[in-house]
């Protein structure tokens, strides 16, 4: 699965978020100062080009919707991460954000019991 700009995440989030729309609606979607139509809608026909949005014709125009699923996505860029930053060990990731963000012990208790609801 190829990697996303920053910018093209930011109109997957909202595809994700809406699941069917038309580049006016993405655009409604963004924070100010709105970009302008062709720019969103340039991003949507290079996240088309990479696989992750497709579209049907609605009248003139067309309806846009997320052919990747959210999760995979954030699946594959968690392993990225953890690949290129911590040598494939979530373990030293964990250590890391724990370091780092000085969690405390109850939420590393929460998050340890909802990784053994998971297995």
């Amino acid at each position: 699965m190829k990697q996303l700009t920053k910018a093209e995440e930011e109109v997957m989030q909202i595809l994700w978020q809406l699941q069917k729309c038309n580049v006016a609606a993405v655009i409604n979607e963004l924070p100010e100062p709105k970009p302008a139509y062709n720019t969103v809608s340039t991003i949507v026909r290079i996240l088309e080009s990479k696989g992750f949005v497709d579209h049907e014709q609605e009248g003139k125009g067309y309806l846009y919707y997320p052919v990747v699923q959210k999760s995979d996505y954030s699946n594959q860029s968690i392993n990225k991460l953890v690949d290129g930053y911590f040598q494939g060990s979530f373990k030293s990731m964990v250590s890391f954000f724990m370091k780092k963000n000085d969690m405390s012990l109850s939420e590393l208790e929460t998050i340890l019991n909802e990784i053994r609801k998971e297995e």
